[in-house]
């Protein structure tokens, strides 16, 4: 089962983050067959780390926050916390390395998903593939939604309003989105 697991940074840790980034990488490799995305959150310029996003299939929740607590940057108490939430992959497509994403990210109270509610949103998804990666974040019997996660090749107010319809959709009216820089990630 897939989960999205997201850690913010606490302030000021860029040169701890540095220090460790080859630990975080060995770690993160045990992983590499079943990491489905990876990447760090950016500030607004994209200069600055402000968090990590992974999202990887494990057999349970207890694994995935396992998956989040052995991870070299919060044991080195870097993180100040993270979430980890299963998640139904909607559309799979490959972010490019080297390019600035949005990550567009909303939360609901749990809400039946009705088949059929996504596919006609993500076919007509822009054709120049600038939403990447969709997946919605789903209780853990897998039957309803709790929110969602995009990766989308553009800037914050326009990644938002490619993803307001879906989000809507899924959370059964309108819903707040949240959005921040977000790059994949990994060895080069």
């Amino acid at each position: 089962m897939p989960f999205y697991v997201h850690a913010q940074d606490k302030p000021d840790v860029a040169d701890q983050l540095d220090e460790l980034s080859e630990e975080h990488w060995s770690y993160m490799d045990r992983f590499a067959d079943r990491l489905i995305i990876r990447g760090p959150t950016l500030s607004d310029d994209g200069e600055e780390h402000t968090g990590s996003v992974h999202v990887v299939d494990l057999t349970d929740r207890t694994a995935a926050e396992r998956f989040a607590t052995e991870e070299p940057f919060w044991k080195a108490g870097l993180y100040r916390e993270f979430m980890a939430a299963p998640v139904v992959v909607l559309l799979p497509r490959e972010p490019v390395a080297g390019v600035l994403y949005t990550l567009v990210t909303a939360r609901w109270s749990p809400r039946t998903h009705t088949p059929g509610d996504t596919e006609q949103w993500l076919a007509a998804a822009d054709p120049d593939g600038r939403p990447s990666f969709v997946a919605a974040l789903v209780d853990d019997g897998r039957d309803r939604t709790t929110g969602l996660v995009a990766a989308v090749r553009a800037l914050p107010d326009e990644a938002r309003s490619l993803v307001q319809p879906l989000a809507d959709r899924l959370a059964g009216g309108p819903v707040s989105l949240t959005s921040q820089r977000w790059q994949r990630g990994g060895r080069d």
